[in-house]
């Protein structure tokens, strides 16, 4: 029992298998506070995953203002990743951060170690690799925690399946669930959906996205250095590799994709695509280095989205609606600050401007974690986990349909038997990785018209 033991009854083993799920819908009856039962109404953190993106996250947690709050314990793989991110946040939020030694995770097992540090009614952030996301959530649900989740937060359809029984859970048991998609509390796109919505831009005709600019974070690897153990190497370099993230396409295309969907009002239900690699060399990952992929919704509106990870080549990071009054703008050149506007015809010509986000836009990555504090200080409903999932398998469904070569359904994509890496709630620090190298040091790629019934072989 770690460190952090709070006295609770010995819990048991939880969703060791997907047999083992309907154990999540046991727990839903069971009632759970909503404010942390300490006097002083603390609100407790533990970080699982200390990478870039979790102490991004940490630091939002820590930056809400509405009441106390303090980060009380870290789990993590890699040591010297959870010592920089502790050292960084505790530079900029000494007086929040409350970690001692022994509350200080390392191995596969640090999530339960962190989470037992906490009471029902804290949080829980989840910053690992996607591929651990349905594993860390249904501890967190057997705790009563409360749930911040990175997205993407599944990475096919088996995992897709898991998530969203245990989302049915949290529901039940009112948890309070954000997930990382960012852009829905972003209150330009809010302000421009109320426009959407009140028909100022007429009936959709087409949508179209574009991510495209040069390899970035660990979108290309190459041959695995010495020192480092194959498995470790494939969660350090998780962007390339599809079981641990969905690849480049989930996690780098999410946002887009579902900023789109969430404008439509409904997810597509079918994708084709195109994609391939170039110019490799002895490059090992799984990616694609572009795709381009058609989806479609059940009115026959399209939604194309191309992406591409190519040094040399022309950049662009916008998404675009077309509607029958005339162009629209979600993102433009980025994330945030999102530029919100609606033009009259089909440029975009600032003589034709017809509506624009006026207002300075507060930082969407904040507002969720301070919408998420909220809820949980006054019992608001809030649970994310539902449409998290879902834009996590409709990015899949494009993903798989460039692949393949095949047409892929909504329904096909969700009850595919395809579960990338279907023992990742047993890995230990011996364990060997979910995907592992051929003679020639390389791993399986997509080879789309080849092998059409699963996305690698």
């Amino acid at each position: 029992m770690s460190t952090c033991s709070n006295g609770a009854t010995p819990r048991r083993e939880f969703l060791q298998t997907a047999g083992r799920l309907t154990a999540a819908s046991a727990l839903a009856g069971v009632a759970v506070p909503h404010v942390h039962a300490a006097e002083d109404n603390t609100i407790r953190v533990a970080l699982i995953g200390c990478g870039g993106r979790g102490t991004g996250a940490a630091a939002n947690a820590l930056s809400t203002k509405s009441g106390p709050i303090k980060l009380v314990a870290m789990a993590d793989v890699f040591d010297a990743r959870l010592k920089a991110s502790h050292k960084a946040l505790s530079k900029q939020f000494a007086a929040k951060i409350d970690i001692a030694e022994d509350r200080k995770f390392i191995g596969f097992d640090g999530y339960r170690k962190a989470m037992d540090c906490l009471k029902p009614g804290d949080v829980a952030l989840l910053a690992t690799p996607p591929a651990f996301r349905w594993v860390h959530f249904g501890y967190a649900i057997e705790k009563g925690l409360n749930v911040f989740m990175e997205k993407p937060v599944t990475v096919d359809g088996p995992t897709t399946r898991k998530l969203m029984k245990l989302g049915e859970a949290s529901v039940q048991k009112n948890l309070k669930v954000s997930v990382g998609l960012m852009s829905r509390h972003s209150k330009a796109r809010q302000a421009l959906l109320q426009q959407i919505k009140d028909g100022a831009a007429g009936e959709f005709i087409l949508m179209r996205t574009y991510r495209m600019h040069g390899p970035i974070a660990s979108f290309a690897s190459g041959p695995k250095p010495a020192g480092i153990g194959e498995l470790f190497y494939q969660i350090q370099r998780f962007h390339s590799f599809l079981w641990a993230s969905g690849g480049c396409f989930s996690d780098f295309n999410i946002h887009s994709i579902d900023e789109c969907c969430w404008m439509k009002g409904a997810w597509p239900v079918q994708a084709q695509a195109t994609g391939g690699r170039h110019y490799r060399g002895d490059l090992i990952d799984q990616n694609f280095d572009s795709y381009s992929v058609e989806y479609t919704f059940a009115d026959g509106t399209k939604l194309f989205m191309i992406g591409r990870c190519i040094s040399g080549c022309a950049n662009e990071f916008n998404n675009y609606l077309h509607g029958s009054k005339g162009l629209v703008t979600v993102t433009g050149s980025g994330q945030t600050p999102a530029k919100c506007r609606i033009y009259h015809g089909h440029n975009a010509d600032s003589a034709k401007l017809a509506w624009n986000y006026a207002d300075r836009e507060p930082n969407p990555y904040q507002v969720e974690w301070d919408v998420l504090i909220d809820a949980i200080r006054h019992d608001k409903p809030h649970n994310e986990v539902q449409r998290g999932a879902e834009a996590s398998l409709v990015t899949s469904m494009g993903r798989m349909a460039a692949h393949t070569g095949r047409i892929v359904t909504y329904d096909e994509i969700l009850h595919h038997d395809h579960e990338f890496a279907p023992m990742v709630d047993r890995l230990t620090m011996t364990s060997p990785a979910p995907l592992l190298a051929g003679k020639d040091g390389k791993y399986p790629v997509p080879q789309p018209g080849i092998v059409t019934n699963r996305e690698y072989a």
